[in-house]
């Protein structure tokens, strides 16, 4: 689930709770969570806090496929600053899985311009109603009343495809996708085998894991890494608000009872990482974001 609202917008601290070494955590409710989700706008408003229409999406999209040509280069398709002069050479469909993905903004607006496939996952029935809904309409152009952006790229060519799925991200495996959610359908391109159970060349994880609390988010992690095609090249990436560190410099996390989920520091998420068995290949700070938020910080894993 996308929990940009309320974990972009910077929330009045006394408000919230700050868990330090001295209390106890409060801890994300799965159900309290969704519930809190079904009752926002199934559009980009609903799932950016009413930054839908700002300049945020834009600004956030383009840092996002930035950072990951950066670390991928081979998937640029126009030169570029981090293109390759001679790109090796790609001999397989290249797959993304989209967790916690809202209405489908980071498929559409990241991820279909540089791989072939994308599945993408989200449990909220309103959310990934309107990410089908999107989806369908790119296969054929027909408008959709909200005015929002409806050709997804690749789609109605059937160059591309994304499978969309309705499950929780503490159940979700991406080795096994079908176990324990609900497949809501495919659209554009259609492969002669079923490549469901296929790994991934890119795991893109943006304002959910919020809503794990440490022992599913180390669970999820691990299952993550299993899941990754190719064990050198192949990346999971964490894009996510960052509230401050303590400070003597240790993790720090934020609980929100509004949403029921978390914000975590930096070294929090580093922590997490590192618990995880996951290594670190870079970071970088989301630039050109309105002033009065939190801190939004990309992670390349492995």
């Amino acid at each position: 689930m996308q929990a940009a609202s309320r974990t972009v917008v910077a929330l009045l601290l006394s408000t919230i709770m700050s868990v330090t070494d001295e209390t106890l955590p409060q801890q994300p409710d799965v159900q309290e969570g969704i519930e809190y989700w079904n009752n926002q706008p199934a559009n980009y408003d609903g799932v950016l806090g009413g930054f839908g229409t700002g300049s945020l999406p834009r600004v956030d999209a383009l840092g996002s496929r930035r950072f990951l040509q950066y670390m991928m280069p081979e998937l640029c398709t126009v030169p570029s600053a981090v293109r390759p002069l001679e790109p090796r050479a790609i001999d397989r469909r290249i797959r993304a899985v989209d967790v916690g993905a809202g209405v489908g903004r980071v498929t559409s607006d990241v991820l279909l311009h540089l791989v072939h496939d994308v599945v993408l996952v989200e449990p909220v029935e309103s959310f990934i109603g309107e990410a089908f809904r999107r989806g369908s309409a790119s296969a054929s152009e027909n408008p959709l009343p909200d005015g929002q952006p409806t050709r997804w790229k690749g789609i109605k060519e059937k160059t591309k495809s994304v499978t969309f799925i309705r499950g929780t991200l503490q159940t979700f495996d991406p080795s096994n996708p079908g176990k324990g959610t609900h497949i809501v359908g495919r659209v554009g391109y259609v492969s002669p085998e079923d490549d469901l159970d296929s790994k991934f060349d890119v795991i893109w994880c943006q304002w959910c894991l919020g809503h794990l609390n440490d022992q599913d988010l180390g669970a999820f992690f691990r299952r993550c890494r299993k899941a990754l095609r190719d064990p050198e090249n192949s990346i999971i990436m964490v894009k996510e608000n960052l509230c401050t560190d303590m400070e003597d410099g240790g993790p720090k996390t934020i609980f929100d009872e509004s949403d029921s989920s978390l914000t975590r520091s930096d070294m929090a998420w580093k922590k997490a990482f590192t618990d995880a068995g996951l290594e670190l290949l870079d970071e970088r700070l989301q630039r050109g974001f309105p002033e009065g938020l939190y801190d939004v910080k990309m992670y390349a894993l492995r």
